[in-house]
C-alpha cells in the first residue's frame, strides 16, 4: 500500500519523497489535458472548510457518450501517499496500458488522473496554510474524487476505478461509500483493514522524525527541516524497497550504499515536510473491514509477494474476498525483476489480470 508510491523502479531516481511515485521520463509522449477543478467551500469530515479546494487532473482520450447521452467510457487511476496523476505517464505502467489494442486503449477510453488534496498541483499545506491546512484523510479525498467526476466532469458511472497504495485503498473506500458508481474496481497493493502494526508504527516514526527536528518549528520553517527529513525519506525508501530486485541490481556493498544514498539526496530538495506529515497522516481513519459486504462491484484486489508494507502472510485476502460477493485477488510472486511495494506500477505484472476484469464487467 502505501502509499508512497514507493512505486518507485529499482533504478531510476526519484522524484517525491523516496519510495513515492515513479517517475521515469515517458519513452513516448501521450497527448494529455491538464485541467483543475474548483471545489467551492468545501467542507473536510473535521469539520473545517475551504472556501475554495482546487482538484488538478490530467485526461487522456476523449468522452464517450451511450444513446442517452451519459459518459460511458471514464476510467479514474488514484496515486499513492506522495504522488501524482501523472505518474501514470511512466513507461512501465502507460506503455503497457494506453495503447491500441491494451487494456485501457485510449481510443475507447477516458483516462481521468487526478492529484489528490495535498498532493501535486491540487490544494496543499505548501500553498499558504502550513499545518493550519485542514486535516484531511481518505474519505475526504474520495469525496473531492466524487464531485471532480460528477460535477466537474458530468460523469454519472465510471467504467473502472483503478488505484495503487493509497489509490487502492481510496478504491475499496469508492465501494463502500458510493457501491453503485463504478463497474468494476482494481486495487492494487493495500489491505482493506485499519492501518495498524508494524504499518502504522513506520508512519508514525517519519511523523516523529519531521517534528522533532528542532528546524522544523511547528510547521512555520523557513528553510525546510533537512534533519527530519532525511530520517524519514531513509524510512520511506526502506518501506518501498525489494530485497532480490536490489540485490541483482546492487550486488556489491559500494554500489548498493552509493544508491541509496543518492535516491534519498536527489529526493530531498523535492520534499515538503509539512505536505508529507499530512500525507502519511491522512490513512488515520481508513478502516473498511467492517463494511466489505457493502462492496458490490466486480473487483480484481492484486497485491506482491514482496511488499514490505502488505506483507504476503497476512491472510486478510482471504478472509475479504469472502465477503465481497464479486471479488478477485491475486498475489503475485516475487522474483528478481518485482518491484516491492512498487509492483503495484509496473503493469507488465497484472496486464492480464486488468483485461480479464475489463472483459468479464463488458456489457
Amino acid at each position: 500500500m502505501l502509499l508512497l508510491a514507493l512505486a518507485l523502479l529499482a533504478a531510476t531516481p526519484t522524484k517525491a519523497s523516496a519510495p513515492l511515485a515513479p517517475t521515469t521520463p515517458p519513452t513516448r509522449s501521450w497527448p494529455t489535458r491538464d485541467a483543475e477543478y474548483d471545489i467551492p467551500d468545501f467542507r473536510f469530515r473535521s469539520g473545517a472548510t475551504l472556501s475554495t479546494l482546487r482538484i488538478h487532473y490530467t485526461t487522456l482520450g476523449q468522452p464517450h457518450r451511450d444513446a442517452s447521452g451519459a459518459i460511458d467510457n471514464a476510467v479514474m487511476v488514484l496515486h499513492g501517499t506522495g504522488g501524482t496523476g501523472r505518474q501514470f505517464l511512466s513507461p512501465q505502467f502507460a506503455d503497457q496500458l494506453y495503447g491500441p489494442g491494451q487494456p485501457l486503449d485510449i481510443r475507447r477510453y477516458w483516462i481521468i488522473l487526478p492529484d489528490n488534496i495535498g498532493h501535486g498541483q491540487s490544494s496543499k499545506p505548501s500553498d499558504g496554510l502550513r499545518m493550519t491546512f485542514p486535516h484531511y484523510d481518505y474519505d475526504d479525498m474520495v469525496e473531492a474524487q466524487y464531485r471532480l467526476l460528477t460535477k466537474g466532469l458530468g460523469i454519472a458511472h465510471a467504467r473502472l476505478i483503478m488505484g495503487t497504495s493509497m489509490g487502492c485503498m481510496h478504491a475499496f473506500v469508492w465501494g463502500e461509500t458510493h457501491p453503485d458508481f463504478a463497474r468494476a474496481l482494481m486495487p492494487l497493493a493495500c489491505e482493506p483493514v485499519e492501518l495498524a502494526g508494524l504499518n502504522r508504527m513506520w508512519r508514525q516514526l517519519l511523523i516523529d522524525d519531521i517534528e522533532a527536528d528542532p528546524a522544523w518549528q511547528h510547521g512555520d520553517y523557513v528553510g525546510e527541516p533537512q534533519q527530519g527529513l532525511r530520517a524519514a525519506e531513509s524510512i520511506l525508501f526502506i518501506a518501498g524497497a525489494a530485497p532480490l530486485n536490489y540485490q541483482k541490481l546492487y550486488p556489491n556493498r559500494d554500489a548498493a550504499a552509493h544508491f541509496a544514498e543518492d535516491r534519498v539526496a536527489k529526493a530531498l530538495p523535492q520534499i515538503d515536510a509539512n505536505d508529507l506529515i499530512y500525507q502519511v497522516d491522512s490513512s488515520r481513519s481508513y478502516d473498511p473491514w467492517g463494511r466489505l459486504e457493502t462492496i458490490t462491484a466486480p473487483m480484481t484486489w492484486i497485491n506482491s509477494a514482496d511488499d514490505f508494507i502488505n506483507p504476503r502472510n497476512l491472510d486478510y485476502p482471504q478472509q475479504a474476498v469472502r465477503r465481497m460477493p464479486h471479488a478477485r485477488f491475486r498475489l503475485v510472486p516475487e522474483t528478481a525483476d518485482t518491484h516491492g511495494h512498487g509492483t503495484h506500477t509496473w503493469a507488465v505484472n497484472w496486464t492480464a489480470d486488468l483485461a480479464e476484469l475489463m472483459a468479464r464487467t463488458e456489457r
